[in-house]
Order: structure tokens, then C-alpha cells, then sequence
């Protein structure tokens, strides 16, 4: 210490006293800057998790797809006819591809750009935008067909290269693709009537009877390919009202003989129900009865399924409307069966919650699991028999020529 300067240990000092304050701010801002890639991954877990970024990339593709579309649409404003069919262009490959995966928005936005689209054909088979539609089942496409104004006449009396009329398009098998995305056999033959009966009811009545190149008509054609969909649908509602059937037939049995074993037994001198004066007794032969009731009524539609003469026709709305009377009072019967048990349960362990409440909250899981199986065919099926349908009928004009 004695040959150190006191110079140069009062710079040496100053020198720490300088660089200790730039250390900890460096410091204290590696730490934030931490912090805030933690706490910012977090928030895109978070988001990604709850649905709410995979919400904003589609928004955010569906904005960048609209401006391209619309620049796509500004450049072939500026094209010539001739142009057109420009193999570099491709625009009317693009139109009609367009048409097959049911892009509505680009269709309607091409259609403003380049008005004659609208009659263009694929040169395949020569079908032109509706006739695409039906043939691929595009629904949302071919609703673009009620927002059409005097244009509707041209579209309905077309014919493909195979002299197939839309109807004829209408009767033949939907694309695998398509019918994957509906469940069961059944109401797969139930979307197939609902497109025939939707374009049989746009047709010239004097072109419904017209043949084809191999000498059909629509209603044949539509017999002759749908003959196998039509044994699995049979098939299928008949397995479907089977099993329902042995279920309802063995509530019938348990819910009547509750009814005349009515807990705590008869009085004997008057044959009067014991405890027939509690509100729980009241409950028990309520239940009872809507479970009885339930099931009979839900065993009869059943068997009404499993006696149809299964025809074409009775896919659209018959067989349909037996399943949704049968699941909902099959589902009515299960419940009024659980509340049965639970009233006789009160009535025999009176007092006794804490054995009474955790066999309620047990007697809640055959509901539940009929519910979260069940429910969401029952859903379908109603929706698809009596919703407001996948045809828009009350769609706006949207085309130039139907808006002048």
C-alpha cells in the first residue's frame, strides 16, 4: 500500500464507482428483457390455447387473401378478351376450381371483374357455374342461383357434354368427399333427396322427364345410384332402432312393476301406499308414470323404424322425424327412471343426506353420458329435417346485370 500512489487509488475508485452503476443497468435490463419474452410467450400460449390466435391467423390470412383477390381482379380488368385464354392467365381454370371447392367470395368477386364468367363453361364437360356446383356440392355456390335475375332462364335449361341436365346432376352420387363430412348412412340419403328435391324444384316442369346421353331420366338415374346408400341407410336405422328398443323395453319392465312396489309397502287393512303423503312419494309415482310413458312411446317409434317399407322418400322426412321422437323420449324415460330411484331413496333414507347425495350425484351419470353421446346426433338430425336448410333462398342480388 506504501508504493501505491493515493493518485491512482483515487482513480482506481472514481473507475468503480463509474462502471458499477452501467453493470447494474446493464444487468437490470437483461432481467427485463427476460421477463417480457416470458411474460410474452406466456400470452401466445395463453392466446393459442384458448382459440384466440388461431382466430386472428385466419383473419389475418382471410385480409391478405381479400386484397389479393381484389389486385387480381383490378389486373383483369385491364386484360383483353383475347387474353383470357392466355395460358400464363389461367383465369378461367382458376374461375371454375373456384367453383368446385365452393369459394364464394372469389366467384362473386371474378363475376364483377369479368361479367361473362358468369356463362363460361369448364371445357371438360362443358357445365357451367351451377350445374359445377351441383355436381360437386357446393351449396353456397349453387344458392348464388337466387340471387341471379333474368339470367336464371339460361342457367336452367343447359346441358352438359353427357346431355345431363342440372336435375340429372342433382341425381347422381354426391362426391365421397362430401358425403364423409355427413354422419350415417341415412342422413346421408336425407342431404342426397334434399339436393334433388331442391333443383327438381327450380326445373322447367317440361324438362324433369328429359333423358340423357344413356337414355335416363333424372328420377331413373337417381335410383340406379343410390340403391346401395339406400340398403345402408336401412341398415343403419334399423342397428340404431334395435338397440334403442331393447333399452326402452327394459324401462317399460322396471318403471311398472316400481309402480306397484311402491317403497315402505301398503297399509294393509286399506292397501293405501304407506307414505303416500309425502311430497318425495309424489315425485317417485310422477316420474314413474313420465318414464313409463316415455319408453312405450319411444319403443312404438322405434318399431314403426323397424316395420317402414324403407323407400326412397321416406329418408326426407318419415324415418328422420321416428329417430328424433324416439332418442328425445328415450332420453325423457332414462331421466324420469334416475328421478324414480331418487325419490324412493329419499323416501327410504330420510335424513340421511349424506348418504342420499352422493347416490343422486351417481344417479346423474347415466343423464350425462346419454346426453354427451346421443345429444349431438339428435341435434344433427333435427337441424337437418327441420333447420333452414343449407339452400340460401332469400339470398340478395349480387351480380351487375341482376342489380341494373
Amino acid at each position: 500500500m506504501a508504493g501505491i500512489p493515493m493518485q491512482s487509488i483515487a482513480t482506481t475508485d472514481d473507475n468503480v464507482r463509474i462502471n458499477m452503476p452501467h453493470q447494474s443497468l446493464s444487468e437490470s435490463k437483461n432481467i427485463i428483457l427476460q421477463v417480457s419474452s416470458k411474460l410474452r410467450g406466456f400470452a401466445i400460449n395463453l392466446l393459442a390455447f384458448l382459440g384466440i390466435k388461431q382466430i386472428y391467423d385466419l383473419k389475418k390470412i382471410h385480409f391478405y387473401s381479400d386484397q389479393i383477390l381484389r389486385c387480381m381482379c383490378a389486373h383483369i380488368l385491364t386484360l383483353g378478351y383475347e387474353e383470357y385464354n392466355n395460358a400464363d392467365v389461367h383465369v378461367y381454370g382458376a374461375f371454375h376450381n373456384a367453383v368446385k371447392n365452393g369459394m364464394v367470395e372469389f366467384i362473386t368477386e371474378m363475376i364483377k371483374a369479368c361479367p361473362h364468367l358468369m356463362i363460361s363453361v369448364d371445357g371438360r364437360n362443358s357445365r357451367h357455374l351451377i350445374m359445377s356446383s351441383i355436381a360437386n356440392r357446393q351449396e353456397k355456390v349453387f344458392s348464388l342461383f337466387y340471387g341471379l335475375g333474368a339470367e336464371r332462364v339460361g342457367f336452367v335449361s343447359a346441358l352438359d357434354s353427357s346431355g345431363n341436365t342440372m336435375l340429372h346432376l342433382a341425381a347422381k352420387l354426391s362426391p365421397p368427399s362430401q358425403l364423409a363430412r355427413i354422419s350415417g348412412a341415412a342422413l346421408q340419403m336425407q342431404r342426397e333427396l334434399q339436393w334433388y328435391k331442391e333443383v327438381e324444384s327450380i326445373m322447367n316442369p317440361t324438362d324433369k322427364d328429359d333423358r340423357n346421353g344413356n337414355d335416363q331420366t333424372a328420377r331413373e338415374l337417381f335410383t340406379s345410384d343410390h340403391k346401395d346408400l339406400v340398403v345402408k341407410g336401412e341398415q343403419w336405422m334399423k342397428e340404431a332402432a334395435t338397440s334403442c328398443t331393447v333399452v326402452g323395453a327394459l324401462i317399460i319392465t322396471i318403471m311398472f312393476t316400481a309402480a306397484f312396489t311402491v317403497p315402505g309397502g301398503n297399509v294393509q287393512e286399506t292397501g293405501y301406499p304407506i307414505f303416500k303423503d309425502k311430497k318425495s312419494f309424489t315425485v317417485f309415482i310422477v316420474a314413474d308414470a313420465v318414464s313409463l310413458f316415455s319408453s312405450s312411446t319411444s319403443v312404438l317409434m322405434f318399431l314403426g323404424i323397424l316395420t317402414s317399407r324403407y323407400a326412397e322418400e321416406d329418408f326426407l322426412k318419415s324415418l328422420p322425424t321416428k329417430l328424433i321422437i324416439g332418442l328425445s323420449m328415450l332420453f325423457f324415460s332414462i331421466a324420469g327412471m334416475m328421478v324414480t330411484f331418487c325419490a324412493a331413496l329419499i323416501i327410504m333414507l330420510h335424513g340421511r343426506l349424506q348418504v342420499i347425495i352422493p347416490i343422486v350425484l351417481l344417479a346423474s351419470i347415466p343423464v350425462t353420458l346419454f346426453m354427451w353421446l346421443q345429444f349431438p346426433l339428435l341435434v344433427e338430425i333435427f337441424v337437418s329435417t327441420y333447420g333452414p336448410g343449407i339452400f340460401d333462398r332469400k339470398m340478395k342480388r349480387w351480380s351487375k346485370s341482376s342489380t341494373d
